[in-house]
């Protein structure tokens, strides 16, 4: 794999991890038209997740560092027996919301060779139908009356439906962070905390995902990438990556959000039509192929 090409994937993932949009059907689009789909293309797409890993913890890292010391205090406390659930603090009640949250990805994780195999086949039509699903949260999202709710205020309820939106998203064309802001805005969230906890929630799935994958490629030799295109697109992730969740940030505070659900719409609309197309010709479109 080319530099070049790892660049243009770090571009992609940077952009469309955070905007609710899907990381994971771009990237599988670009790696269908460009020929470079399979076991090659999952592994750098592991390590540009690490990438857009580092950008989040960089704009939220307050959060996250709250975070793991009230985790720190919580395992303290379950071995002083002074742990309790019902006179938790807000801050530790958040932190119970997130891992129900993760949590509830176990399950979807029998599934996830099953997810994976529409973004390694040389079909499009499941990411192009997978856009259209996006689009329809994202369009039900906007549509809802704007909550206040800050994090602290999430019911255990809401924490879990939050995760089974998180799990359906495992799809490739099916946006991570689209489905939880949205799954966030359906639970009465304000939009700017809908975000924050999308965001933060990303971190536990995208290090189990990498860990997957990376430890998976290390047995397989058809799977190597190359240093150098790994780093390439590691930082140029990260970096847009950043830029990503200031746009979005800005994007949510003023009333733009219609633009994803159009955006996602049509693409799915595209994508399907294309998918037809390359069925009735008998192969894929590749871009210089």
């Amino acid at each position: 794999m080319s530099i070049l090409s790892a660049i243009w994937q770090g571009i992609i993932q940077g952009l469309t991890e955070f905007l609710p949009v899907s990381s994971s059907g771009h990237l599988s689009l670009f790696q269908h038209f460009s020929g470079n789909s399979g076991e090659e293309g999952l592994v750098l797409t592991a390590v540009l997740h690490l990438g857009t890993l580092v950008a989040v913890c960089v704009v939220y890292y307050k959060e996250i560092w709250k975070l793991i010391k009230e985790f720190i205090s919580m395992i303290k406390d379950i071995f002083t027996r002074k742990f309790s659930i019902d006179n938790a603090s807000p801050e530790r009640r958040l932190l119970f919301m997130f891992i129900i949250s993760t949590a509830m990805l176990i399950p979807f994780a029998i599934f996830k060779g099953f997810f994976e195999s529409f973004a390694e086949d040389d079909s499009i039509l499941m990411e192009g139908i997978c856009f259209l699903y996006t689009a329809a949260i994202l369009f039900m999202a906007d549509m809802q009356a704007k909550g206040n709710k800050k994090m602290t205020d999430l019911k255990y309820s809401d924490s879990v439906k939050i995760g089974f939106f998180q799990g359906v998203a495992l799809l490739p064309g099916v946006s991570r962070s689209g489905s939880t802001i949205s799954a966030g805005i359906f639970c009465g969230l304000s939009r700017d905390a809908a975000v924050s906890y999308s965001f933060i929630l990303g971190i536990p799935a995208i290090i189990a995902g990498c860990i997957t994958e990376i430890a998976g490629a290390a047995t397989s030799e058809s799977s190597s990438v190359g240093f150098w295109p790994c780093f390439v697109g590691f930082i140029v992730a990260a970096v847009v990556g950043f830029l990503a969740i200031r746009l979005i940030q800005y994007i949510i505070k003023s009333d733009k959000f219609k633009i994803f659900w159009i955006y996602t719409g049509v693409l799915g609309v595209v994508v399907i039509i294309i998918a037809i197309l390359e069925a009735i010709v008998g192969h894929p479109f590749v871009i210089g192929g």
